[in-house]
């Protein structure tokens, strides 16, 4: 009786194990653990841990920094020896097998009636596995076509627009144009190749994974499936319009070459605006336009999510605070910080991601053309990539191995693998 006539702030009294209660009346310390790594974006978070302190006497967040480099093997760690944060930062596509495996807590009861409604479906979609939330999306990008404007404009070549995108072969031809004079129309970065095909494999029709009768994942590397790949291959060892240099490069290691001309577009995430900004050339004249178009639906995205770990015996507490973050005005907030798009839609509506500046207006037009990516609830997704697809893939845009070998390793050796993780 005496507990029942607690208010209702006593449902913040703790969390996990690893929460360090402070005071008489029982205080604690949640740890929540942020991947944020731009400067702008840490700050924002911690500006939001501080306001949450402020007004929370009896709920005290720690922020603990975390990286988007160690963060898979840092968790695993973490759950397997009791030690995760209490509030965890990570993408959808990392989330399969921590929400399979019992590490992380099951949200579908816990979020808000506002928070329910004003993420889209096709956004829970992403954090859900099993019919079960684990991950709450909050923030996503698209992959766009950072474009040198003069060149486009020298060549002739018309800008696609969110409306009135390129198709595929559109895009090559475009491509050719710009490609001469010691510069190619595209550098492709294939440092990592697994997101990329499998996302943009999605605008043609493509999955790669497909879910078989009783839930059984399998991998398929069809027509539709192989498209973008396909071009991706061509441009590189047949046209010889993409720069074979690039093959082992990270998004930010073709920025330099991007902004002396060498390149007349680069196909990067929409947050890569910012390092533009940041290092470009104050004459550089550049332009967002949308990734080529297919019959398919439209792009595949990872969204960040935030998630609490199972450990936690308060959960309403973690979810009080993650509400708190994701509130559309700190939604927003976190969106800038990161350059990214919310998933929430009031913040979307916000008049700061509809301006012209930076292509703000560009990102978020493309909003509702994404969609889970192919692989966000595949168990053995992570040891596929790494194992499989990641060598698989760098050979064949290399020219190493033709189509059909690359079909063998992703279809047998990557069904073997997945086969592993669903007896």
């Amino acid at each position: 009786m005496a507990a029942a006539a607690l208010p209702a702030a006593g449902l913040l009294a703790g969390c996990s194990g690893t929460g360090r209660q402070r005071g008489a009346r029982g205080a604690v310390t949640l740890r929540f653990q942020s991947l944020a790594w731009q400067q702008e974006s840490v700050e924002a978070n911690k500006r939001l841990v501080q306001e949450w302190n402020a007004r929370h006497r009896t709920v005290r967040v720690e922020y603990v920094q975390g990286s988007w480099d160690t963060v898979h093997d840092q968790l695993l760690t973490a759950f397997e020896g009791g030690e995760a944060p209490d509030v965890i930062h990570d993408a959808s596509d990392d989330l399969a097998d921590f929400a399979y495996g019992g590490y992380l807590a099951d949200l579908t009861d816990l979020r808000s009636d506002r928070l329910r409604a004003d993420i889209p479906e096709a956004s829970w979609r992403t954090g859900t596995f099993a019919g079960r939330v684990h991950g709450v999306p909050f923030l996503q990008e698209p992959r766009v076509l950072l474009a040198n404007r003069a060149l486009l404009h020298a060549a002739g070549v018309d800008e696609p627009t969110p409306a009135h995108p390129w198709s595929w072969p559109e895009f090559e031809a475009a491509t050719r144009r710009l490609t001469g004079h010691g510069r190619h129309g595209m550098a492709w970065p294939l440092k990592e190749p697994v997101s990329l095909t499998l996302n943009l494999a999605l605008s043609t029709g493509g999955r790669v994974f497909y879910a078989g009768e009783g839930g059984d994942w399998q991998v398929r590397f069809d027509s539709a499936d192989s498209q973008v790949a396909r071009v991706v291959h061509d441009q590189i060892t047949v046209d010889r319009t993409a720069s074979r240099t690039a093959l082992g490069m990270s998004g930010s290691d073709t920025l330099p070459a991007f902004f002396a001309g060498r390149y007349a577009m680069v196909p990067l995430g929409f947050s890569y605006r910012q390092q533009i900004v940041q290092q470009a050339p104050k004459d550089f004249d550049w332009t967002v336009l949308p990734s080529p178009a297919g019959s398919g639906p439209g792009q595949g995205v990872s969204p960040q999510t935030l998630s609490v770990a199972e450990t936690c015996r308060h959960k309403e507490a973690a979810m009080e605070f993650v509400d708190f973050l994701l509130s559309p005005p700190s939604m927003v907030r976190l969106a800038l910080g990161d350059w990214m798009l919310p998933t929430g839609t009031t913040a979307l509506r916000d008049p700061r991601l509809h301006t012209s500046r930076y292509h703000w207006a560009t990102g978020t037009a493309l909003a509702p053309t994404l969609h889970a990516a192919p692989a966000q609830a595949v168990r053995g997704y992570a040891e596929w990539k790494d194992k499989v697809a990641t060598p698989g893939l760098q050979e064949y845009y290399s020219g190493a191995v033709g189509l059909g070998e690359l079909r063998r390793r992703l279809v047998e050796d990557g069904n073997r693998v997945l086969a592993r993780y669903q007896r």
